[in-house]
């Protein structure tokens, strides 16, 4: 049976990639020995998490070892003049992969990786897949993959929160250097061929991650948003301000929202600041979503960027018509299927969320089934055997 591993900043936490990578992995774990090497702590191991008890996936939790001060002076020299100088060609790059990945810590992940005999390691997220593309002289033989979950406009964008201009060509270099690279739409695989014609990623969708709930009745008069309180991503302060404005004009729908994170109080303050403290809710992370879903009437998406919208597919999956901005992965998973706003803008937020409450909803329910059934996890599990 050929060894697996995903290689991931956490496994153990709530979010979006943490569940599709556990789900992806339970389902390879049918065919292949499934692997996770983990940078959570030992004592946070909680299989019950994403249903993880149910296969039979081993874990390992690695952490860096120390890195002495000369040494971290030396490599912080040349990885500052690479940012600030921002140096060109593959030469810089791989100089500036080593400086800022130093010999301690990647002999130390390396000789974890290879400890476990894996056919193929898949790094999680753009950091660890460059991180994997500088360790692969140290792992002969094995396939080494790369799996972005990030968008490109997230990623390469003037205003990224994840890399500056000064690494974007960098993260590229390193991607060539992969067996291959995984993107969740071909979106971001037209803009990536623009930006660079010797990058050559694969695309392919997250699957659906949960079993679908009850199909949700349509007569709730709920919208229902989900995700992760980081800042702006999902656009959660869009939302407010837009319901804010929906509610001058509806007194019946209420909105519940939720997730967890560094911008909760922030919310909490928009929503007491408007006095909508009765139609707006927050809910912590559940493990039961599937409730919310299947209560909720139409579900809204104000994210600023989506390398994939899972919860889009999650919502379709319970029957829900959706409001989304105008994102190229929604308009590329939902084609005309959605009610889409012009990104950032909450007074068209505001009008959608109006059109949403008189759409014929029985029809955008079926509608929404029928594009959910694109997702189904053996299928995109399928896709993925191709690349391992």
């Amino acid at each position: 049976m050929k060894k697996v591993c995903f290689l991931v900043d956490s496994i153990f936490t709530f979010g979006g990639v943490q569940r599709v990578t556990a789900v992806l992995a339970k389902e390879l774990a049918k065919d292949y020995d499934v692997t996770i090497v983990t940078f959570d702590r030992p004592d946070s191991k909680d299989t019950t998490l994403y249903g993880l008890s149910e296969a039979p996936i081993k874990y390992r939790f690695f952490s860096y070892p120390s890195v002495g001060k000369l040494k971290k002076q030396l490599c912080r020299a040349y990885s500052g003049l690479y940012r600030k100088a921002r140096l060109q060609g593959r030469f810089a790059s791989n100089l500036y992969a080593h400086s800022s990945f130093s010999s301690e810590l990647r002999t130390a992940l390396a000789d974890e990786l290879r400890q476990g005999h894996y056919d193929t390691v898949v790094g999680v997220h753009a950091p660890l897949a460059a991180r994997l593309a500088t360790l692969m002289p140290a792992l002969p033989g094995v396939r080494c993959v790369g799996w972005v979950h990030n968008s490109f406009e997230a990623l390469f964008s003037a205003t990224s929160r994840y890399i500056g201009p000064e690494l974007q060509r960098h993260y590229v270099y390193q991607f060539r250097k992969l067996h291959a690279t995984v993107l969740l739409c071909q979106h971001d695989a037209d803009s990536y061929d623009a930006y660079d014609k010797l990058f050559a990623p694969t695309v392919i969708y997250n699957p659906l991650t949960l079993i679908p709930g009850k199909p949700s009745a349509g007569d709730s008069k709920r919208f229902l948003a989900v995700g992760r309180f980081s800042p702006l991503h999902k656009g959660f302060d869009l939302l407010i301000d837009a319901f804010h404005l929906f509610a001058q004009k509806d007194s019946a729908w209420t909105l519940d929202i939720v997730g967890e994170g560094e911008e909760e109080e922030m919310y909490r303050q928009k929503i007491a600041q408007y006095g909508l403290g009765g139609r707006i809710v927050i809910h912590p992370f559940t493990n039961d979503i599937q409730a919310y879903y299947s209560q909720a009437q139409v579900y809204v998406l104000s994210s600023r960027w989506e390398g994939f919208g899972l919860v889009l597919v999650e919502a379709m999956a319970h029957g829900l018509p959706v409001v989304s901005s105008d994102l190229p992965t929604s308009k590329e998973i939902m084609g005309g299927f959605g009610l889409y706003f012009q990104n950032g803008n909450t007074e068209e937020l505001a009008e959608r969320l109006h059109d949403a409450t008189r759409i014929d909803w029985k029809a955008k329910s079926s509608e929404a089934f029928t594009i959910a059934r694109r997702f189904d996890l053996s299928q995109i599990a399928a896709q993925w055997q191709k690349i391992l």
